[in-house]
């Protein structure tokens, strides 16, 4: 597995799946999901930085910046919502990118506040996703398009 965490800029060699999902207030469930996937021969998107440079007032922009590039360069974004937040950008990037062509992949936590939004919306605008309940569901998905995509 290769990891990329903003800012760092991705080549886009290879299969890149962007980490969608709550970054604030919320555990690090990005670091749960590498783990997953690290036999796997896939590049993962990561926007959450390990340190973010709160008080540097051009920061949001260049985080903002990093993360439209990567979601429009991934090969799939994969989307979780915990319980912990609304994530209210993640629902609006789902919103966008659903109403594309890429790949994409939604789980959530059973418990989050807005589940059935989610879910109603989802099967509207891209009834072909099947979203799942929890991150080993999450990767398992994820993990058996990247198998059956690097074989292309």
């Amino acid at each position: 597995m290769n990891y990329i965490e903003a800012p760092k800029i991705w080549n886009r060699e290879g299969t890149g799946i962007f980490l969608a999902g709550g970054i604030t207030g919320c555990p690090d469930w990005q670091s749960d999901i590498a783990a997953m996937f690290n036999p796997l021969n896939v590049t993962l998107l990561n926007p959450r930085r390990k340190d973010f440079p709160i008080h540097d007032p051009t920061a949001a922009e260049v985080q903002i910046r990093w993360e439209h590039k990567h979601l429009d360069d991934a090969t799939a974004i994969l989307f979780w919502f915990p319980s912990e937040t609304l994530c209210p950008i993640v629902l609006y990037e789902l919103g966008a990118w659903s109403k594309t062509q890429k790949m994409i992949f939604v789980g959530m936590e059973p418990s989050y506040l807005r589940r059935q939004d989610v879910e109603i919306q989802t099967k509207l605008a891209r009834p072909d996703v099947g979203i799942v309940y929890s991150l080993k569901e999450l990767a398992m998905q994820v993990a058996e398009f990247v198998v059956g995509w690097s074989g292309r």
